[in-house]
């Protein structure tokens, strides 16, 4: 239940697995999550901060710069993620 409340729903999985390969700006996150409103974009990646999933770096420019990339922690889920991967390829094979 406590995995779930933390990394469950629709896109948050998505987040971090392009997370994991690169620090990314918001509007790249934005183009690359194909159907994610910029206020959903918003709400899980300050969800995921809160947990200490991800980590948010602003440099100080104008216009502000904004990075978003996974955290130390974060990056324990790896294992998670790829077994929920390989679990829903299974699936998809499955129900085809």
């Amino acid at each position: 239940h406590v995995t779930l409340s933390v990394i469950g729903g629709k896109w948050k999985p998505i987040i971090l697995f392009y997370l994991e390969e690169k620090k990314m700006r918001f509007s790249e996150l934005s183009k690359q999550i194909d159907g994610i409103t910029q206020k959903m974009l918003t709400q899980q990646l300050r969800e995921l901060e809160s947990d200490g999933l991800v980590s948010r770096k602003v440099y100080p420019e104008v216009p502000p710069k904004v990075e978003y990339s996974i955290t130390k922690y974060g990056l324990t889920l790896k294992p998670v993620l790829l077994a929920m991967c390989a679990w829903g390829k299974k699936h998809r094979e499955r129900k085809v």
